[in-house]
């Protein structure tokens, strides 16, 4: 599985990269020096907008302590998602509509990252319900896309809420189904 998510998210970066292409302005954030990534293109001395991508990780991040803090055993989707690119947070679109991917800048950015999906998993055991793994954000204020850490489904959830539906069988076959979307920095 952790293969065919892997070159599920390939895919969609070269989508994404493809469309950038054509627009100069398409892939630029703002330059922080507090907050370093291989994913900057360019070096900012004193801020403003630089050009960036996603840039494949190249070691795998350590979800050890994480598994073990929970007693859990991560689904390898999720790892393998979380663990393929750097990069800033990625907007898509899906049939119900645009979407975007989170995603991790850095190590800090990483460990960031497990800590808020710690907390979503004690607020799962604490609500009695199915244990969840985030990965995306929805354009509904409450609503976030899921792994379901057991099955490995693709769900939808409200925040707090039992998953109310599932989108795709697989986290890969999730990947597969969207557009990448460019969002153009107006500055």
């Amino acid at each position: 599985m952790s293969q065919e998510v892997s070159d599920a998210i390939d895919g969609f970066i070269h989508r994404l990269l493809q469309k950038a292409q054509s627009d100069k302005s398409a892939l630029l954030i703002e330059f922080d020096p507090e907050w370093p990534s291989a994913c900057y293109l360019d070096r900012a001395g004193n801020g403003g907008n630089v050009n960036w991508q996603p840039v494949r990780q190249s070691q795998e991040n350590d979800w050890s302590d994480f598994e073990k803090a929970l007693n859990i055993q991560v689904h390898p989707s999720i790892k393998s998602f979380y663990q393929c690119y750097w990069s800033d947070n990625l907007a898509a679109q899906h049939h119900f509509g645009p979407l975007e991917l989170i995603q991790v800048w850095n190590e800090a950015d990483f460990e960031r990252l497990q800590q808020n999906l710690i907390g979503h998993i004690l607020m799962k055991r604490r609500l009695k319900q199915s244990e969840t793994l985030f990965f995306g954000l929805t354009d509904e204020e409450d609503e976030i896309l899921c792994v379901n850490n057991q099955t490995g489904e693709v769900v939808l959830e409200q925040v707090g809420m039992e998953a109310k539906k599932v989108i795709a069988p697989n986290l890969a076959q999730f990947l597969l189904s969207i557009d990448p979307v460019i969002i153009v920095n107006s500055d």
